[in-house]
């Protein structure tokens, strides 16, 4: 157990950290102010800032964000007239820290009761000046002030010319999807990692090696270098046709064609039935042969995220063609159990769970459902097309409503995995 906690976070921190560095860096590099980077949600552990981002540690180790500055999801607080605040001053008497919070009791400043401000455009704060609502204070605040949130958390401000909406839309277009690109080039990079760690890689043909032992094919006469050719009538061209027809059929008896040394063979055999996740597969007892020269494995990463890819599409495809279960879905509980498969497998496990997972994050991140980027993508593409952008209350709905899905998705495909894992 311990081991496979230990597995979950190493591998959702790394999956979360590529991701949301892809949105970060190319921000940074548009001119938007990231105003914090978020491993982890929930409250915070700790926090250190650097050149005007805020890195924070959160909780629980099940997502993270970037805060860019002007987004609908940014959730800058606003200083609403009557909120104490205390203003820490330089020696110009330009506001440089704004705190709402009461954790930072040894903050050193003038108390204000807030009654205006304005942190885009002027960039001033006005109030009542310890206590004394005689006379209204203002106060010019510094472009690259802070201000210290009421659960302590210190933020750069987010001035006009920084925030989201002030940089091109092709920037714009180019941050939302870069996190995407992220999770791809992460999934290239394990799966390469994975060829010359397992010394080879999977050939996605149907030319198969036997098990040595529990396998119903070598007892029904199948040897390592057969080719599966058919498999009840239904030809088998690659590893995922022959394993989508071997998966099917837990303990029917099946006839199948092979092929060796240029003869064809029609055995017969009955599939073993094994359970994962609540569903019964079939399985015979084999593996695919192993490519194990240096261009395959160099070459594995491409290779091996293309075949998975299409493995993932096509999923994707028949979900949204009417045959969808929450079966086909899986959530936190889920890719927990699942991780506690791969720590057994050792390294190659771990690496392979990994590169799976990020690309499919990729996959789905670009569904353009709202608050996935892909849903920010479609926003952007309907700016291009208008001409101007979605007003800012439009897209806080939008955003809103497709949070709302997301979470009530997360709760139904929560519940669904622990009856699948646990109850049954």
């Amino acid at each position: 157990m311990i081991t496979t906690i230990i597995v979950f976070i190493i591998v959702f921190g790394i999956l979360v950290i590529f991701h949301e560095f892809g949105h970060y860096i190319t921000a940074k590099r548009s001119g938007i102010l990231v105003r914090e980077f978020s491993v982890g949600m929930g409250p915070k552990v700790f926090y250190y800032r650097k050149n005007s981002t805020t890195f924070t540690l959160r909780l629980l180790p099940l997502g993270g964000y970037v805060r860019m500055a002007g987004e609908a999801d940014d959730g800058e607080d606003e200083l609403k007239p009557g909120t104490p605040v205390t203003l820490q001053l330089n020696d110009s008497g330009v506001v440089t820290s704004i705190n709402t919070s009461n954790k930072h009791s040894l903050f050193q400043g003038i108390p204000l009761t807030i009654t205006d401000t304005n942190l885009d455009d002027n960039l001033y704060v006005k109030g009542y000046e310890n206590g004394d609502e005689s006379q209204v204070k203002s106060y010019p605040v510094d472009h690259d002030a802070t201000i210290i949130e009421k659960d302590g958390t210190e933020l750069q401000i987010a001035p006009r010319d920084v925030q989201f909406q002030s940089a091109s839309l092709p920037n714009r277009m180019l941050t939302n999807v870069a996190g995407v690109f992220n999770n791809l080039l992460l999934a290239i990079l394990v799966y390469t990692i994975l060829g010359f760690v397992q010394g080879g890689v999977a050939s996605n043909t149907n030319k198969v090696n036997v098990m040595p032992t529990d396998s119903v094919a070598r007892t029904a006469g199948v040897k390592s270098g057969d080719r599966i050719v058919e498999v009840d009538g239904h030809k088998t061209t690659d590893w995922q046709d022959l394993t989508v027809q071997i998966r099917s059929k837990a303990d029917k008896q099946i006839s199948v064609k092979v092929q060796r040394d240029g003869q064809d063979k029609v055995l017969t055999m009955k599939p073993k039935a094994q359970t994962s996740g609540g569903q019964k597969t079939g399985f015979i007892g084999i593996t695919q042969t192993m490519d194990t020269s240096f261009k395959a494995k160099i070459l594995s990463g491409f290779t091996t995220t293309w075949t998975v890819a299409k493995q993932l599409f096509g999923a994707l495809w028949s979900m949204v063609s009417g045959h969808f279960s929450l079966n086909d879905l899986g959530g936190p509980v889920a890719i927990f159990a699942t991780t506690s498969q791969a720590a057994k497998m050792g390294l190659s496990g771990v690496l392979n769970f990994l590169a799976f997972l990020s690309l499919n994050l990729a996959i789905i991140n670009l569904i353009p459902i709202p608050g996935l980027d892909g849903g920010k993508l479609i926003l952007n593409i309907l700016e291009a097309i208008r001409r101007k952008p979605v007003s800012q209350t439009t897209e806080t709905v939008i955003t809103l409503i497709g949070f709302a899905f997301l979470m009530l998705l997360m709760i139904l495909v929560t519940w669904n995995d622990i009856e699948r894992y646990f109850l049954h």
